[in-house]
C-alpha cells in the first residue's frame, strides 16, 4: 500500500481524494480491503477521541450527589424499602469496553450507598427488552466478580419480555400506545436505569419503555409505519423523529407512574486499543510502523478462517473512555448527555453526496460474540450507515449507497433462530416492509421461538422483522445499493442489493444509474462512529 499523503484537510475531518492520494482502508466484515478513491472523492473522518475525565468514580459520585431535578440517590434511599437497578445489555458498547466496564463501577458506587443506607431488597436487570439472554460469562464480565457472585442468579438476571406474570400495563397514550413495563421494576419504590451512550439514539424516554417493555408495547413503534417516516434515528428530537415522539409519550407514563432515577454516561470514541489502535487514525497520519502492522494484520485475517477472524476482533476490548456522568430526572439528564455525545461524534458537512461508500465492519449491536448475518448487513446498511447523519441525509435522495462486505449466508441458529426462518421464508414475498408485516404475529408468538428466548440465548422471534424495519427509511431514500466484494450470489439478491466484484465496477454502476459521469461521493470512513452533520 502506497504511502497514502494528506489532500485538502478541514478540521482533521474533511479530506479530499486527488492524484497524490494513495488507497484509504475499508471495513470488509472481518477482513479489509483497499480502495483507489476517484479524484474529488469526499472522505469524511471521525473526530479524535475526547479527553476522558480523569476520576469516573469521582463524577459518578458527584453525579449520585448532584442529579438533575431530582434529590441525591443518598436521600432517596431507606431501610426496607425495595429497588431495581437495570442496566443496558451487551448491545453497547462496541465493541466490549476494556474491564472495569463502566457499569461495574457504577454499580460498585450504587451499591455502596445501598449498605451504607440499609438497602438490601435490590434486584440487578439486565434490560434487554427483546434481545438474547446474556449468558453467566458476558454478565460476569459486564459487572465483575465481587457483584456477580453476590447476586447472580436469583437478584441479578436479564429482563424477560414473555414471563407472563412479569410484565404491568402503565396506561395507554392518547395515540393508543400500551405502556407495558417489568412488573418488579413497577412495584419498586425506585428503578435505577444505568445507560451507556455512544450516539444520540441511546437514552433519555426510550431506556425504561424499550429496555424494560414486551412486545404488545414495543409494537407501538417498531414497525414499518413509524419506521419508513424516522428521518434520522441519530437525531432524537422529537420534531425530527416519529419513533422520538411516541417513546417521548409513552416516557411520560413511565415517569407519572414510576419514580425512576436515570443515570447516563456520555463515551469517547476510542475503540480500537492494543495493536489495533492505529486504525482510529486517518491513514495519512500512519506511521510507517502503523502501515507495516495493518499489511500483516490484512494478510493474517486473508489466510485464516471466518471463526478465528471474529477471535481476533473479539480479544482486543475498546478502550472506551468517560466524557461525562449524569444523573436524576429523564429530560435534564438526556439533554446534557446529547451535548457530550454530539461533540463527540457530529462532524459537519456541507452538501449531499450522489453516492456514499461504507464499509460495514465485525459487529453491531446484535452480534456481539456472534455472527453478522444476511439480515444484519441489511440493517447495518440501510438501518445504521445510512441513517449517520443529523440534518440531511448525507446521501441525495435515490442516490447510491455502495457497501463493501462478504455477505455470506452464515446465521448463528443459537442466537438468531427466526432470522432463519425470516431469511429462507419470508422474504420469498419480497423486500417492502408493508407486505411482510403479516407475517410478524406468527413469529411473535411462536411457542418454539418463546422458548429459545426465554431459556436459551435467542433473539426474540420478532426479532428479524424490527431488523428490517429498521431499513425502511433507508430503502424508502435509496435509488440502488450495490455490496462489493459479495461471496455469496444468492444473498444480495434477497436483500434487495446489486453486486459489484471491485470498487471500480461499483462506481461505473453507480453513474450508470444516475446518468452522470461525474457525481459527488463521498466516503463516510467508520469506524470509528461518526455523524455527518449535513447542512446544504
Amino acid at each position: 500500500m502506497a504511502r497514502p499523503q494528506p489532500s485538502i484537510t478541514r478540521d482533521g475531518n474533511i479530506e479530499f481524494i486527488d492524484a497524490k492520494s494513495g488507497p484509504r482502508l475499508i471495513h470488509h466484515g472481518t477482513r479489509f480491503r483497499e480502495v483507489i478513491l476517484p479524484r474529488g472523492t469526499r472522505v469524511i473522518h471521525p473526530n479524535q477521541p475526547m479527553e476522558p475525565l480523569g476520576n469516573p468514580k469521582a463524577a459518578i459520585r458527584y453525579a449520585l450527589q448532584h442529579p438533575e431535578e431530582m434529590d441525591p440517590l443518598f436521600a432517596q434511599l431507606r431501610p426496607g424499602m425495595k429497588l431495581s437497578i437495570a442496566i443496558d445489555d451487551i448491545s453497547l458498547p462496541l465493541p466490549p469496553m476494556v474491564l472495569p466496564d463502566l457499569r461495574e463501577t457504577i454499580l460498585t458506587e450504587i451499591l455502596k450507598l445501598c449498605g451504607d443506607y440499609g438497602v438490601d431488597d435490590i434486584h440487578i436487570i439486565v434490560a434487554t427488552a427483546l434481545h438474547r439472554r446474556m449468558t453467566g460469562p458476558e454478565i460476569r464480565r459486564m459487572v465483575g466478580k465481587k457483584i456477580y457472585d453476590g447476586y447472580y442468579p436469583d437478584r441479578l438476571y436479564n429482563f424477560d419480555a414473555e414471563d407472563p406474570d412479569g410484565m404491568v400495563e402503565l396506561g395507554v397514550t392518547d395515540h393508543g400506545e400500551r405502556v407495558r413495563i417489568s412488573r418488579r421494576c413497577v412495584e419498586s419504590d425506585l428503578t435505577i436505569y444505568v445507560n451507556l451512550n455512544l450516539v444520540p439514539m441511546d437514552g433519555g424516554h426510550k431506556s425504561v419503555t424499550i429496555g424494560l417493555a414486551d412486545y404488545l408495547s414495543l409494537k407501538s413503534h417498531h414497525n414499518p409505519h413509524v419506521m419508513h417516516r424516522c428521518h434520522s434515528y441519530m437525531d432524537p428530537r422529537p420534531e425530527k423523529s416519529k419513533l422520538a415522539k411516541i417513546t417521548d409519550r409513552m416516557g411520560k407514563i413511565v415517569d407519572a407512574n414510576m419514580k425512576v432515577f436515570h443515570i447516563e454516561t456520555a463515551l469517547n470514541n476510542n475503540m480500537y486499543g492494543g495493536p489495533m489502535s492505529f486504525l482510529g487514525k486517518p491513514e495519512y497520519q500512519w506511521s510507517d510502523l502503523d502501515r507495516a502492522k495493518f499489511q500483516g494484520m490484512r494478510a493474517l485475517l486473508e489466510k485464516i478462517p471466518e471463526a478465528a477472524r471474529r477471535k481476533v476482533f473479539e480479544q482486543v476490548p475498546a478502550p472506551f473512555g468517560l466524557t461525562g456522568v449524569f444523573a436524576g430526572k429523564t429530560e435534564p439528564v438526556h439533554k446534557k448527555t446529547l451535548e457530550k455525545v454530539n461533540a463527540q461524534y457530529a462532524v459537519p458537512v456541507k452538501g449531499q453526496a450522489d453516492v456514499v461508500l461504507c464499509g460495514v465492519p465485525f459487529i453491531s449491536p446484535y452480534n456481539v460474540n456472534s455472527i453478522l448475518n444476511p439480515i444484519l448487513v441489511q440493517v447495518m446498511a440501510l438501518g445504521y450507515l445510512f441513517n449517520m447523519y443529523r440534518g440531511l441525509p448525507l446521501l441525495k435522495k435515490g442516490g447510491v449507497l455502495i457497501i463493501s462486505h462478504p455477505c455470506t449466508e452464515d446465521f448463528n441458529r443459537d442466537h438468531h433462530p427466526s432470522y432463519v426462518e425470516f431469511y429462507q421464508r419470508i422474504l420469498d414475498y419480497g423486500t417492502n416492509s408493508y407486505d411482510l408485516e403479516r407475517f410478524e404475529e406468527s413469529f411473535a408468538h411462536n411457542p418454539e421461538y418463546i422458548q429459545m428466548y426465554r431459556k436459551g440465548n435467542a433473539y426474540h422471534g420478532v426479532h428479524p422483522f424490527y431488523m428490517w424495519y429498521w431499513g425502511d427509511a433507508g430503502r424508502a431514500h435509496v435509488g440502488r445499493v450495490i455490496i462489493v466484494g459479495n461471496e455469496n450470489e444468492r444473498a444480495p439478491k434477497r436483500l434487495g442489493f446489486e453486486t459489484a466484484k471491485n470498487f471500480e465496477i461499483a462506481f461505473d454502476m453507480a453513474k450508470d444509474f444516475l446518468g452522470n459521469q461525474n457525481p459527488d461521493i463521498s466516503y463516510l470512513h467508520i469506524p470509528p462512529i461518526s455523524i455527518p452533520d449535513v447542512e446544504a
